[in-house]
Formats: C-alpha cells, structure tokens, sequence
C-alpha cells in the first residue's frame, strides 16, 4: 500500500466522521444539509470551518454560568412582577384578542411578558435617535446602562463618551458591555478612556486567537441602553455616524428604533444586568433604582421584551414572529436588512397570503453584502407566487428590523430575519400592542415604499437562469451566513 493511498483512506474516514458528527450534533436538518455539502465540497476548508463555527461550544460550556447568575437576581422583584403578570393577561386578551397570545408564548422567561403602563416613541435614522438618547445620558441621576453591538470611533462615539465620562464623574453608576467584534475599532481608542475615567466597560465575549472563529459566530447584536431605570432605547440604530443622514454620509442609512418609558423597562434590565454579570464576572445586586415600580406617565402602551440567543432553549424571537403572523387577519408590513428565512417562518408568510392577507416585505435594493443579498433574492420567486408584495429600497440601504400587523401591533428590535439571528446572535426585540404605534409605524413604511420599487411576478421568472443558479446556489449556504 502506498503512503499517498493510505492518506487518502485515512482522509475519508475523517471526512465521514466529520459528517456523522454533523447529523448527530445539529438539530437543524437544513443547517445539517449545509456543513455537510460544504465539507463535502470543500473537504479541508469545510472540516475547518465546521469545527470553528458549527460547533456551540458556548452553550455547552460558558453559557450554565449565565444561567445560574440569571437565577440568582432579585427574588422579591421576580415575585412582584409575576403577580403583576398574572394580572395583567385577562386584559390584555380582551384589548388585543388577535395577537394576546404572543404574551403566553414565553413562560420559561420570568420577566417575558407585556406591560401596560409604557410611553413608546417611534424614532426614525440617526438624526432623530442620537438627540433623545444625548438628552436622556445627559439627564442621568442614578444609572446608565448601555449595551451595543457595534460602537464606532467617530463623532458620534465620542459624542456619547464624553458624556458618559462627565456623568461617571458626577457618581453615576455606568456600565458598557460592547461586542468586541462588531466593535473593534474602540478597543484602543474609547475603550481604555473609558476605563480611565471611571466607566465600568467590557466585551461581551473577548476574542481570543485560538477561538477567535467560534467566538465571531456568536455575536452580541444588542442595542440596549437603560437610564435611571425609567428610560430606555432599543432597536436597529448602533452608535455610528453613518447612521445619522444630517452628516452628509455618502450612503443614506434608514433604520428604526424606539425610546421606551415605562415598566416594559424591568425586562430591558434584567436582559442587561444578566449579559453584565456574564462578562463581567460580576454578580451586580439589585437595585431599587434598577426596578422602579412607580412611573410618572399617563400613556397605556401594552408592550413586550422578547430576547434570544445560543443560550435559550428555544428560538423565542422566532416563535414570537410566527405567532403574530399567522395571528394577523388583515395585514402584515415586513421590514428587514437580511431575509434568509427559516422554513417555518416563510411557510407562514406564504400561508398568510395565501388566505388573502395583505403581506408586504421591504429588502435593500442597495446591500452591504452581495451574497446575502443573493441569498435573499433566491426566496423571491416563492413568496411571489403565493401572493406576497416585494418591495427594494432604492434610496439607499434600509437597515430597519420592523414589523407591523392589522394596524395594532408593533415589532421593532435587533433581529434580522435569518438564521444568524434566530439562532446565532443575541438578540432583543419590543413587541408593542398598541394601535397608535402600530399605526405610526405602518405610515413610516409606506414612506418608505415611495423610495422603492416593487416586484413584478411575471418579469421576475424572466430573469437570466444563471442569476438564478448562482443564488440558488449560495441559498444552500444560507444557515451558515
């Protein structure tokens, strides 16, 4: 036998034990498919990737440590607003008799519930964000809490960070998770004056150069940024100059976010103080201030923290999406960056408007990615044909993570409709029951319709067969982008 024989056997064994290790450890059947063509078709690459980024090595190991420090928060907090939930589920049901039921999807997550007693204000780009967040940061008595995937060395970064300098100075407790991926460019820069001028900061999950893949795959996508407990910001804007259009950026940047007052805040805290704990390593106690229960506001405003990621049992952000849509009755309003959708989330789009429901989805017709936005034009024909209408943003690229159903309820969040943030990610999103948001937000979509052009069905099976293959083909990477 020789030696180049008996490495080509000693090969294949591998390749097949890469393979059967694929089917056993992943869940998915379709992100199954997708390691296994790749270590198939690329065998030396695909087993290196699989083993850096296909395997979750955090939730097997890393993750039980933020699970137990969650358990360990604020017993007597958990009882107060478990009382309140109980209470507050016969009306909302009776307000909101569709789409209630989203509100009993989360039982397993103590603090996964609507509350009434919100003020939520709809904030479009930058240019409208950036003002109400400086003015709230500027404002703090107690505490600022803020939670970012990306954080760029910019004017705006430095904007918000002397800010938080000048408060941290004044005896203002301020604490700073941020991605150490998505924000790379401070760790130099903002971070260490930061540190040395008494802001508490750290990385999520600090990269490593010997996990520094698996590490990349899994991401804090969160935008969360808590003030004295009774302010809140969460949605789809990062802190970036490219996101505010009064710069002159060379690419306009539409996107959506909301500023939330009110008791809807106690879960924005607690998904906070529990990613804290994790990277920081600390076990933050309860604070009265972090859990007001008395708010100064008139508004009614139903709504519901609903967060995820690789430590969660299930795919509650995902659950959370299907169930409103096929709640809805009379129409869905989709706005999303990136739509590499699982199957269960496009069969209920499709259903939706099959039984005649107005569905609309608003992509980028300008992208950040060319094989994302391949990918997502390959679900096109589809959806076309059961009914749905497809709308390209063309005035520049549409970063916006929202959805809005009948004219009565609100999703705004962090989370792209694909497999890396249904799976992947952390993610956290603001289910609002309320008809005056819902309403707002669906006049912000048609707006957006203006700067777009609409998919005709007919031209679009016209389109070159190779245009076709190649995103048919890079579709079968979807689950791993």
């Amino acid at each position: 036998m020789s030696l180049l024989f008996f490495i080509e056997i000693v090969y294949v064994l591998i390749v097949v034990a890469v393979i059967v290790k694929v089917i056993l450890d992943t869940d998915d059947s379709v992100k199954a498919a997708a390691y296994i063509l790749l270590v198939a078709v690329l065998p030396v690459v695909g087993i290196i990737v699989y083993f850096s980024v296909g395997i979750n090595y955090r939730k097997k190991m890393l993750y039980s440590r933020k699970l137990v420090l969650n358990k360990s928060q604020g017993e007597e907090v958990r009882r107060f607003i478990e009382d309140y939930r109980h209470k507050g589920d016969a009306t909302l049901e009776e307000a909101f008799p569709h789409f209630y039921k989203i509100n009993r999807l989360f039982p397993h997550v103590p603090l996964c519930f609507a509350t009434q007693k919100n003020e939520i204000t709809l904030l479009k780009n930058g240019e409208e964000k950036f003002p109400e967040l400086l003015d709230s940061l500027e404002k703090a008595r107690h505490h600022i809490h803020l939670e970012y995937y990306i954080y760029e060395d910019d004017e705006t970064g430095n904007e918000i960070a002397d800010i938080l300098i000048k408060k941290a100075k004044e005896g203002v407790q301020v604490r700073f998770i941020y991605d150490d991926f998505g924000s790379r460019s401070i760790r130099k820069s903002i971070v260490p004056k930061l540190k040395g001028n008494g802001v508490k900061i750290f990385p999520f999950y600090k990269l490593m150069i010997f996990r520094v893949a698996n590490r990349l795959n899994y991401r804090n996508h969160r935008k969360i940024v808590i003030v004295d407990g009774e302010t809140a910001f969460v949605g789809g804007i990062n802190i970036s100059d490219k996101y505010d259009n009064s710069k002159k950026n060379k690419l306009y940047w539409r996107d959506t976010h909301l500023k939330i007052k009110g008791e809807t805040i106690w879960n924005l805290q607690n998904i906070f103080i529990a990613d804290w704990n994790f990277c920081s390593g600390e076990n933050l106690q309860v604070d009265a201030l972090f859990f007001k229960r008395h708010f100064n506001i008139e508004s009614c405003q139903w709504t519901q923290i609903v967060s995820s990621g690789p430590d969660f049992k299930r795919p509650d952000v995902l659950l959370s999406y299907i169930q409103a849509i096929e709640s809805a009755t009379e129409s869905i309003y989709i706005t999303t960056p990136y739509f590499i959708p699982p199957k269960e989330l496009l069969t209920s789009l499709k259903m939706a408007a099959l039984s005649g429901i107005d569905v609309r989805l608003l992509a980028p017709g300008i992208s950040d990615s060319f094989i994302v936005n391949a990918a997502t034009k390959s679900y096109f024909g589809d959806l076309l044909d059961c009914g749905v209408e497809i709308y390209l943003y063309e005035k520049g690229f549409v970063h916006a993570k929202t959805m809005v159903c009948d004219g009565q309820l609100a999703i705004v969040g962090t989370t792209n409709l694909d497999h890396r943030s249904f799976e992947l990610n952390f993610e956290v999103n603001a289910v609002v029951y309320d008809c005056q948001v819902a309403e707002d937000l669906k006049k912000l979509f048609f707006d957006d319709l203006k700067f777009a052009k609409g998919i005709d069905a007919e031209e679009w099976k016209q389109r070159p067969k190779l245009a076709m293959l190649l995103e048919k083909t890079i579709r079968l990477f979807g689950p791993l982008m």
